[in-house]
């Protein structure tokens, strides 16, 4: 069995039996209580390798069914079956029993299947619709019978790990923490079904620092003075762990003292000036598609990002597994989190009622993350993918501003990544694919000018309801790079099936020459909070990253070093 390890370390509990491995499966939508004919390795989709199957075509509809062993004492409190993620709209049965369904690909759900369980063996059966074609969002995830440009291999079904566990039926439901503005102390608030004494501890290297009870009647908040303060910092993954106990049930949990703001054009972290180096992440693995083999590839992936020197990621058009969050957390790694946009149509105000539904279940699980430093609601929603002349509506970049700072007021928000921005963003972003030399032209637009000149990006030259930079707002470069390196790779994104970046070199020093000098012009803009290079590793086709697909080393230790050294320089915004 892979990925056996329990997939949520902010809300763990001590009983956690794992799911995952081999599970009964057929294309189409089967029955609900039968055995099936096939086989697959849960939690990988059935496109790839890893789940034995390897089905690259359109599977639209499919079903899932395995066994499980039920005791006496399971059915005594409540028997929560968990899902990490199922993508897309799936239903669950228990016993050919109906139990839930949730729509979505990319956010957790459960259900108490003790009302539907007997002692002895029980029947899962789960039923899936994914079609990407539909107005959904799926991110990367191509429409095509095959991979092309920068849309990969579908994920279709269960991709997370699926488990059990028992609670009672008074029990813990979810527990949000915030740090208070003395930097000293933690508000802890705990929601619980029912009512009773609740008790908190808070540790640090195993040694307490914090306590607090009290009586709960469903939910209550816990200001904890912390008698020693280790702050979360860039590289410094300083964790506090916590217990909270409510009668029969007990959560381990844990959070990180910081805070993260702007001031002015500066990106602060703990109140001190950081300049965002961030590396693109979409989260692909060449044997699982959008599940890693083994989780310590998560913690693989940070060290190689930071071992050139980049100190944080932009998660891209994907919501990345709780482990992961987990690694960045303790690395003290700073990373974007966004929503796989891409799928929906913007024009279209139907398709806001879903991204407002799933975006918003995003923020709930993810809002204790110390390693999340700003939130990505939406990506170049310039206008519809499939037709340039379908523009979107204003109105749903705005929508999608409000709904995340209603939910988390603590974070900066980029409405839109590269544009085109609405009328309310934290940060004006953008993205450039041009070579060195366009690059210190739109550089010297904004040193002089404070101007953006959007036709020397690779962002349309025009759209409806444009808005446009105002020089004040914070700047980040979320976008840049994207050079292949190699005889193999296409200088043009436009054969498909070929490998390919936006810029190609043939030799190491050429490559290097232009990193450099590109990199060093965002480092010496003094109006920029950060950047972010495309990409850390190739996804298929897009042969653009600084890794091979597998993670083996596509460059010579000479470069990676002057790669991580350039990335290391004090950017301009550093020394101000």
């Amino acid at each position: 069995m892979y990925r056996n390890e329990h997939p949520n370390p902010q809300f763990e509990r001590d009983f956690y039996v794992c799911l995952n491995g081999k599970w009964e499966f057929e294309k189409g939508r089967g029955l609900t209580n039968v055995r099936l004919a096939g086989e697959i390795e849960v939690p990988f989709c059935p496109e790839s390798e890893l789940s034995g199957i390897g089905d690259k075509s359109f599977i639209t509809d499919c079903t899932y069914s395995r066994l499980i062993s039920v005791s006496e004492d399971d059915l005594k409190g409540r028997l929560v079956l968990h899902f990490g993620a199922v993508d897309y709209y799936c239903e669950v049965y228990v016993n050919g029993s109906f139990v839930t369904s949730h729509t979505g690909g990319y956010t957790a759900f459960e259900a108490d299947i003790a009302p539907f369980a007997n002692v002895g063996e029980n029947r899962i059966t789960v039923l899936v619709h994914d079609d990407v074609r539909e107005n959904i969002p799926s991110g990367k995830q191509s429409k095509k019978d095959f991979s092309y440009g920068c849309f990969y291999t579908r994920s279709t079904g269960i991709w997370q790990t699926v488990w059990l566990e028992r609670t009672p039926r008074k029990y813990i439901k979810s527990v949000k923490f915030q740090i208070l503005p003395d930097m000293k102390s933690v508000r802890v608030n705990v929601s619980a079904e029912g009512c009773g004494d609740v008790y908190v501890k808070v540790f640090f290297g195993g040694r307490e620092v914090g306590a607090a009870s009290g009586n709960i009647d469903y939910r209550r908040s816990f200001d904890i003075a912390l008698s020693e303060v280790r702050l979360w910092e860039v590289g410094k993954g300083n964790l506090y762990d916590v217990e909270i106990t409510f009668g029969g049930d007990r959560v381990k949990s844990y959070f990180g003292l910081r805070t993260v703001s702007y001031n002015g054009r500066k990106f602060l972290i703990n109140g001190k000036s950081v300049f965002q180096r961030l590396v693109l992440d979409q989260g692909y693995y060449e044997d699982g598609i959008y599940t890693a083999k083994h989780a310590d590839r998560f913690k693989e992936d940070i060290r190689l990002s930071q071992s050139l020197g980049f100190n944080g990621a932009r998660l891209h058009q994907k919501v990345f597994e709780q482990r992961y969050l987990y690694e960045s957390d303790r690395a003290g790694y700073l990373v974007w989190g966004e929503f796989p946009n891409w799928g929906m149509k913007y024009d279209d105000l139907k398709a806001l009622g879903t991204f407002v539904s799933q975006w918003s279940e995003v923020i709930e699980q993810y809002i204790n993350h110390p390693s999340i430093i700003t939130w990505c609601p939406l990506n170049e929603v310039w206008e519809d993918l499939d037709n340039e002349k379908i523009i979107r509506d204003m109105r749903f970049v705005e929508a999608a501003y409000a709904v995340t700072k209603t939910m988390d007021p603590s974070r900066p928000c980029v409405d839109a990544s590269g544009g085109y921005h609405g009328n309310h963003t934290d940060v004006f972003d953008f993205h450039n694919y041009h070579l060195s030399d366009k690059t210190y032209e739109f550089i010297e637009d904004i040193l002089k000018h404070d101007k953006l000149s959007m036709d020397k990006t690779y962002a349309p030259a025009a759209a409806q309801e444009n808005v446009v930079y105002d020089g004040k707002l914070p700047l980040n470069a979320s976008e840049y790079g994207g050079v292949s390196f190699g005889k193999d790779c296409v200088r043009e994104r436009v054969r498909e099936g070929e490998g390919w970046g936006y810029h190609s070199f043939e030799t190491e020093e050429d490559f290097l020459n232009e990193y450099i000098k590109t990199t060093k012009a965002y480092l010496e803009c003094e109006k920029l909070s950060g950047f972010c290079y495309t990409q850390l590793y190739d996804v298929e086709q897009e042969q653009n990253g600084l890794y091979l697909y597998t993670r083996k080393r596509k460059f010579s230790e000479k470069i990676l070093k002057a790669i991580a050294e350039c990335n290391l320089l004090v950017a301009a915004i550093e020394k101000a």
